[in-house]
């Protein structure tokens, strides 16, 4: 199947009776290959954290159920679950009866690991529940307002540069958007950058930032796109990237790599 076969860009049913075959994987192998790696062998650890605001059954006796949830594919994965077809997937529970909601994490674990070839977690949280929403995390830098004299809106790795100095620092742009590879519909997010090494100029990477603006590909794919550039343009020691991505279909999309072993951070941003 390619992307011709998504139900992304199309007007789709929406089923409200389980069906685990609405799940639509992507093979993740020609973007790595694409930005120059394969087999396998690739420059990071990471995870892909979705945030999914509208899960719904019905309870045994009937009554619907609510909750929010967090879903965490690993970047090893050979796939990962085209959007839309997530959203259908998840609405498919709405009309179904489940005895408990360990029953519906179970199923939604068990579909999304045999979709994307990796063993996917997933966590419910409480809609009853409140979080605070910051607007960029603690200790990160904006660089959204660095001085420049002028910006372009073309992929260009090279406006990534560094000084001499050697720094350990977080940085932070809300300016990220790029465009689905499908319908060309804009996706709006908040780079996260984190690193030690040479300092990166912050309009260097603000220009970078910019640069995406007009470029078409899947979240999870531009910020592979984005840590594979810095590593080569800057040669950071440690580096972690992260992009949240605003919700669409009541979900949002939270990439996060790094040179270290962890887990996307949690949480989300007020855009979200």
């Amino acid at each position: 199947m390619s992307l011709n076969d998504a139900p992304l860009g199309k007007t789709s049913a929406y089923p409200d009776q389980y069906d685990a075959s609405l799940l639509f994987p992507v093979p993740r192998d020609d973007n790595r290959r694409r930005i120059g790696f394969q087999d396998g062998r690739w420059p990071w650890f990471g995870e892909d954290l979705w945030q999914a605001w509208e899960i719904s059954w019905l309870r045994s006796n009937g009554v619907p159920a609510v909750a929010w949830a967090e879903i965490r594919v690993p970047a090893a994965s050979a796939s990962l679950v085209e959007s839309k077809s997530l959203k259908l997937y998840l609405n498919s529970f709405n009309q179904t009866l489940f005895s408990s909601p360990e029953q519906v994490i179970a199923t939604i674990e068990q579909d999304l690991s045999s979709a994307t070839g990796a063993v996917v977690h997933v966590a419910f949280r409480d809609v009853d529940h409140g979080m605070m929403v910051p607007g960029r995390p603690d200790g990160f830098q904006l660089v959204d307002n660095e001085p420049v004299d002028s910006v372009g809106y073309e992929y260009c790795p090279e406006q990534l540069q560094t000084s001499s100095d050697q720094v350990s620092e977080k940085l932070c742009s809300h300016l990220l958007k790029s465009n689905c590879p499908v319908t060309g519909q804009p996706d709006w997010g908040s780079l996260l950058v984190e690193y030690t090494g040479p300092a990166i100029s912050k309009t260097g990477l603000l220009k970078y930032v910019v640069g995406f603006r007009q470029q078409q590909d899947f979240h999870e794919h531009c910020v592979e796109t984005i840590f594979s550039d810095i590593m080569r343009q800057c040669r950071p020691s440690a580096l972690a990237v992260t992009a949240r991505y605003t919700r669409r279909g009541g979900l949002d999309i939270n990439p996060w790599r790094s040179t270290g072993v962890g887990a996307a951070p949690q949480g989300r941003l007020v855009r979200q």
